[in-house]
């Protein structure tokens, strides 16, 4: 009977004790919550609630379960399944407890800066999202050979590995070229300040929006919701337009083909009233200009500010779409035209050699080799 019980009572006192804590934690956690509201420190502590409970429970078997004598002739191998739990468990509320202190830091940072220097917010993300990438990464490789060193097989083989290290990193080092240079790149960027989380950017002719960068790539989230992923050497070796580099603030150009009788003067007046209806329009700037003449056509150009790449967008559109309507209904001549008329003559002036007095070339008369025989 005494063989029954102990372990019953051990293993489900560990068990018990440790729901006990961890609903005590918890709900500690969450009154701190409530009544601290301007900090969420506390709120992303509970998010480590399941790998503290196994860090706990873990650790009160390891300490007692030898006394509950459970698998007595496996001892030695529960004793190591235990304590790689335990190894993991800690690794795993370590990366929990770090992410919620670095996200409670720059959630304060981005609240004092958003309105003033929210390109500087941006940059703060993308460091702060590679450096937990890397400390978690970090805290896994450790945890990992504390795994393996509860093995005696592993701890006796160190030296060997140890011996041959140079020779294996000099492999490694050639066989993950690729995934190095972007492991550096990744760094490069994030602490260079060249793309940011949030950034409005071109690549290889693709427009969208920076949405996630890690130490191996980086993944743009484009205008019709798609998304590309390209590693992060490409930002580092070729060039890239970025829309958000210092300022956001865009000016952005519509052009129209028009005949040479288009009224620019109204047109300009006309772009003044389209903008002021426009909300995307930030009032910083406009302009309408001729930049170029065909025989045929004029080019009109006209520019407009807004205050990021999305308004400036969306008044670009705005802009051409209702100066087109406004042509139509009140300047129609204006649009362009292709004449498929006949040319007209001067006044006065006989009709060339070559023309008949219709505007149409004349005909050659052919003489034919057996008249002038005949003749």
């Amino acid at each position: 009977m005494e063989n029954i019980l102990r372990p019953l009572i051990v293993v489900g006192g560990s068990v018990l004790l440790t729901l006990l804590i961890g609903w005590a934690t918890d709900l500690l956690l969450r009154r701190a919550d409530q009544r601290q509201g301007d900090t969420p420190l506390w709120g992303l502590l509970r998010r480590g609630r399941t790998p503290f409970q196994l860090v706990l429970c873990s650790a009160l078997l390891r300490a007692s379960y030898v006394e509950a004598r459970v698998f007595p002739d496996h001892r030695v191998g529960v004793g190591r399944t235990l304590t790689v739990v335990l190894i993991g468990s800690a690794a795993w509320l370590v990366i929990r407890i770090a992410a919620a202190v670095v996200e409670t830091s720059y959630s304060r940072y981005a609240h004092s800066r958003a309105q003033r220097d929210p390109a500087r917010v941006r940059r703060v993300r993308t460091q702060v999202t590679l450096i937990m990438r890397v400390v978690a990464a970090a805290v896994g490789v450790v945890a990992v050979a504390a795994m393996l060193l509860t093995f005696p097989a592993f701890r006796a083989a160190g030296a060997s590995l140890l011996a041959s290290a140079g020779i294996l990193g000099i492999v490694a080092g050639v066989a993950a070229q690729s995934t190095l240079s972007n492991m550096f790149a990744g760094f490069q960027i994030a602490f260079g300040d060249m793309v940011r989380i949030g950034d409005t950017v071109v690549v290889d002719g693709q427009w969208g929006t920076v949405e996630e960068i890690t130490l191996t790539y980086l993944t743009v989230r484009t205008w019709d919701e798609r998304r590309v992923t390209m590693p992060v050497s490409y930002f580092t070796s070729k060039p890239f337009e970025n829309w958000s580099r210092g300022t956001p603030q865009m000016t952005g150009v519509v052009f129209w083909h028009l005949d040479h009788s288009a009224p620019v003067e109204a047109m300009r007046d006309k772009l003044r009233d389209l903008l002021r209806e426009c909300p995307a329009w930030d009032g910083r700037a406009y302009d309408l200009s001729v930049t170029d003449t065909t025989p045929n056509t004029i080019e009109v150009r006209a520019l407009m500010t807004a205050k990021d790449a999305d308004d400036v967008w969306t008044v670009r559109v705005t802009v051409r779409e209702r100066m087109i309507d406004w042509l139509v209904r009140e300047h129609p001549y204006a649009l362009p035209r292709v004449n498929t008329a006949d040319a007209l003559l001067p006044p006065g002036r006989p009709p060339g050699p070559r023309t008949s007095p219709d505007g149409l070339p004349k005909r050659r008369a052919v003489e034919s080799p057996r008249a002038d025989r005949s003749g």
